[in-house]
């Protein structure tokens, strides 16, 4: 008898990484239930900055203009002496928009107002979250997941195809599998709070008694509302008063300033900075996603954007194989995205030394447009070449349509789909395929590279093509000669 399914896909967790898989395998006609043990969306600032290429996955979701809308960009960095005097530092290192690289600069975003506009985008493609309703047990077999759920209703039983931990650092997901989460715990507490404050002003991060753990603080407005971010150093094992009184106080302490004024808290934390890494990322039919499966220090604001693209590179992947395609394609998963995850952990790390001792400047390392999958076996290339490769992220480029509108190849790639893109090469020579957009750039095609920046940022030589994934990065680039390759490849990843 065929096995009975509630849903394909049960996601326990929705914060950022829940979301996005939820809005990804919304728009793919996936169906899921997307669940949170808390009663309540998250209210707390905690992840507020948006990298570049995250920029550019939530272009691909249709959400970025909202949280331009909603945010802002990062303030001066204000670092005051003890004497009251201070020094403007630029915080990132600005440089403008390229034609490959659209978006530059971090942007600032408090989380709760991150996972708002992904709500809403989610509710427009027909889906809530399902808040107050917690996994509480789990079994799986070869064919799918059953899952015990408690919520408003009580207790319920849902089969699943898969389950999903995007569940956090204390992910029950992870604990109910046994899968490890080896790391260490990297003696450096913190808390952090979103404040009404007076005595500061909106232009710049406030940041005193920099390379002095007893006596640090930072103090940043957040963008999109009248809030400041209050973040400190503490002693181990010692409690922290977080009402009004108390944080004014330590303020005092800290600054030496009597004029500022908590006057009330909207949410506040304390927390141990660990880097740790689950040992897999996929145990039979249960996969992780985010601080589920890895947790880091918070410098480098990497956390909320890796999570983010876990759940992007994962989201294309599970929907083709509920769609028929082979099941070890999500073994690709944990191939592409382990090593970013180990790679963030040493760079959160050693940004976290770099605070401790006053060195606040970020750049390019921080921005995830250099990630790439160029040793993943998903990436395919015939012959080796100079230009974009597979595996890199596909960049984008000024071209314009045949009919003489203006065109990025972002455009070209944004939605569920494949992107196949010819240089000089006849339309016919690629059969139309399912789930598969189809251009030719040049004299003839559909798309025109009249200014020249396509040619120049991929690289292609005339009868070459490149073949985009779903995430916007690049599964392989081959000659006409080798089109039958990518009629394998194809089959290999879709249904």
């Amino acid at each position: 008898m065929k096995a009975q399914f509630a849903v394909d896909v049960l996601i326990c967790g929705a914060g950022a990484a829940g979301l996005t898989l939820a809005i990804d395998l919304a728009r793919r006609g996936i169906t899921f239930r997307l669940i949170e043990k808390n009663h309540q969306p998250f209210q707390g600032s905690r992840g507020k900055g948006i990298q570049p290429r995250s920029q550019e996955v939530f272009e691909d979701l249709g959400i970025l203009d909202r949280l331009m809308a909603v945010g802002g960009v990062y303030p001066t960095d204000r670092r005051y002496r003890d004497d009251g005097s201070y020094r403007d530092v630029e915080f990132t290192q600005s440089k403008a928009p390229t034609p490959a690289e659209p978006y530059q600069q971090p942007l600032m975003v408090p989380q709760f107002l991150t996972e708002q506009v992904m709500r809403e985008r989610l509710l427009e493609l027909g889906h809530l979250p399902e808040c107050g309703c917690e996994l509480v047990g789990v079994e799986q077999d070869a064919e799918g997941v059953t899952a015990r759920l408690v919520g408003k209703a009580g207790e319920e039983s849902v089969r699943a195809r898969w389950l999903v931990g995007a569940d956090g650092g204390r992910s029950f997901v992870r604990h109910a599998l046994d899968i490890g989460f080896p790391g260490k715990t990297l003696g450096v507490r913190a808390l952090v709070a979103d404040v009404v404050l007076s005595g500061l002003t909106r232009d710049a991060w406030h940041r005193f008694g920099e390379g002095d753990e007893q006596r640090q603080v930072a103090i940043c407005p957040l963008a999109g509302t009248d809030l400041f971010q209050i973040q400190a150093p503490i002693p181990p094992e010692v409690d922290i008063d977080f009402s009004a009184e108390g944080l004014t106080h330590l303020l005092a302490q800290r600054t030496g300033r009597a004029d500022l004024q908590v006057h009330s808290v909207t949410w506040s934390s304390a927390y141990t900075m660990n880097a740790r890494l689950a040992d897999q990322y996929r145990l039979g039919r249960v996969l992780l996603v985010g601080d589920a499966a890895h947790i880091h220090p918070p410098t480098g604001g990497q956390g909320l954007n890796t999570s983010v693209q876990d759940a992007y590179n994962l989201g294309w992947k599970l929907a083709a194989v509920v769609q028929g395609a082979p099941d070890g394609l999500l073994d690709t998963y944990e191939e592409e995205r382990r090593p970013v995850a180990v790679s963030v952990l040493g760079l959160s790390t050693k940004l976290l030394g770099e605070m401790n001792h006053g060195e606040l400047r970020r750049g390019r390392e921080v921005h995830q447009l250099d990630i790439g999958y160029p040793e993943s076996s998903l990436a395919l290339q015939h012959p080796a070449r100079n230009g974009v490769a597979a595996g890199d992220r596909a960049p984008d480029a000024p071209v314009r349509g045949a009919a003489g509108q203006a065109l990025r190849v972002f455009n070209l790639f944004q939605g569920p789909h494949w992107t196949l893109l010819g240089y000089g090469v006849a339309g016919d020579l690629v059969k139309a395929r399912p789930g598969v957009q189809m251009h030719t750039v040049g004299a003839g095609g559909d798309v025109i590279d009249d200014q020249g920046h396509f040619q120049r940022i991929y690289g292609l030589a005339i009868g070459e093509w490149v073949l985009v994934r779903p995430d916007g990065y690049i599964g392989a680039v081959f000659s006409s000669a080798h089109i039958d390759a990518v009629e394998d490849y194809l089959q290999r990843v879709q249904c």
